[in-house]
């Protein structure tokens, strides 16, 4: 039962203890009076057991998206329904509104429209309904909740994508539209030109030299059906936010990039996961269904605040693939620290696959390095300039062991990961 108010206003309001001092039995009869209805009231307010309550619920979306969703309710009592609703979504899911006030006479039903704006990725959960119904003198009334699950599947933004255009027609650039040739082993044969100064003299074509009398050397361009293995690491490292978004979405939509736009180039993608253990794996899809598959694998994941075990890395790649492939590991190397395991991991990769290191750089740390104004100032610039200088260290190791690296604040890290990646593609490397 829930009591209104109403009683707890006279109270405020010295009513009760006026009464109490004329008569003690004026009192008495004051409370059995009230009670009375209190009970009246009670017994004459619509049950708020007997509703049937459904959810009607919308499909995946994205982040920054929005959408609706549906509670239909249906009075399957004797009473009109008279009070107010309350539908508990998760705070992550930006529902608006969450009460509502319900007037709802025997067997009619009612549809309320609820608008989700969510701000996480992943399943952003609905749990119960609350319904807390009163009597006609509004003195008391009825409460009860109703488990009602639902959940709103909340996919990756994939903002990044407004970068595939322009990186699309520079693949098509290096694909022949406009023809752009390379010289060397391991690629495709194109045609024969004429000899310069400075080629090299094993892309000599002997045979059509002799026909022609010049020299005339092969032409190569990038092989096709190469493959890219992602790997995105969901330690406890990419917890942490910069520029307001965890570092593991800004992985995320590095991968989603790099995979459009690889698959694109005709290259098979395969993104695995992992900490301690694999998390997500999306291995064999190609074609328009693999960004379908990383954003679904990808939406229900956070960080893990545990050390990933990049002992486990070379064998993950192993189960991946056992050709020569890119490999590019979407992590943080900003402290030689937790970098440590990652670099002495590194060596048994670059002896057979190309291996790219993304990171994402803090572009607050250059701006704190160079403010000098007071004295806390002062420390925030010495922290950062030493953040910086770890960081760099940590680059160094990388590149002496046989890695590429590419750092980038959140924006600017997924079109510069593609950039190496179509840079690799022309030097003929991938």
């Amino acid at each position: 039962m829930a009591v209104t108010g109403w009683f707890v206003a006279l109270v405020a309001l010295g009513v009760v203890p006026v009464i109490a001092t004329e008569s003690p039995w004026a009192l008495v009869v004051w409370l059995v009076v009230v009670g009375a209805l209190t009970g009246l009231d009670v017994a004459l307010a619509g049950s708020a057991r007997a509703l049937g309550l459904h959810r009607g619920l919308p499909g995946p979306i994205r982040l920054g998206e929005s959408t609706t969703a549906r509670l239909t309710i249906s009075n399957d009592g004797r009473r009109t329904i008279r009070g107010q609703l309350r539908d508990a979504w998760q705070p992550s899911a930006g529902a608006s509104p969450t009460r509502r006030r319900l007037h709802l006479r025997p067997g009619a039903a009612t549809t309320f429209t609820t608008t989700l704006t969510p701000f996480r990725r992943g399943e952003r959960l609905a749990d119960s309904v609350t319904l807390r119904t009163v009597g006609p003198l509004r003195l008391a009334g009825r409460q009860a909740t109703h488990a009602v699950p639902g959940s709103v599947q909340v996919l990756p933004r994939f903002s990044s994508r407004k970068h595939l255009p322009s990186r699309l027609a520079r693949l098509r650039e290096l694909d022949g539209r406009t023809s752009v040739m390379i010289r060397g082993q391991g690629t495709e044969f194109d045609s024969l030109r004429e000899y310069v100064r400075g080629d090299d003299v094993r892309s000599i074509d002997w045979r059509a030299t002799a026909r022609r009398d010049e020299a005339v050397v092969r032409t190569w361009r990038p092989e096709r059906d190469r493959r890219v293995v992602v790997i995105v690491d969901s330690g406890r490292t990419s917890a942490a936010r910069i520029d307001d978004e965890p570092r593991l979405d800004t992985a995320f939509e590095s991968a989603l990039l790099l995979g459009a736009l690889a698959s694109r180039a005709g290259d098979r993608v395969d993104l695995v996961v992992v900490d301690r253990r694999v998390r997500a794996r999306v291995q064999g899809t190609t074609g328009p269904t693999l960004l379908s598959s990383m954003v679904t694998a990808m939406a229900p994941l956070d960080p893990e605040l545990v050390e990933t075990d990049w002992a486990a890395l070379p064998g993950i790649v192993r189960s991946v693939t056992t050709q020569r492939a890119l490999v590019v590991i979407a992590t943080t190397v900003d402290s030689p620290g937790s970098a440590r395991a990652l670099l002495a991991a590194l060596p048994q990769l670059t002896r057979q696959h190309l291996v790219v290191v993304a990171s994402v750089a803090d572009p607050a740390l250059e701006a704190l390095s160079v403010d000098r104004s007071s004295r806390d100032a002062v420390y925030h610039a010495a922290a950062a300039e030493r953040a910086r200088l770890d960081g760099a260290r940590v680059r160094t190791a990388l590149l002496q062991s046989g890695a590429d690296v590419v750092m980038a604040a959140p924006a600017d890290l997924p079109p510069a990961l593609a950039d190496r990646y179509l840079a690799l593609k022309a030097a003929g490397r991938l």
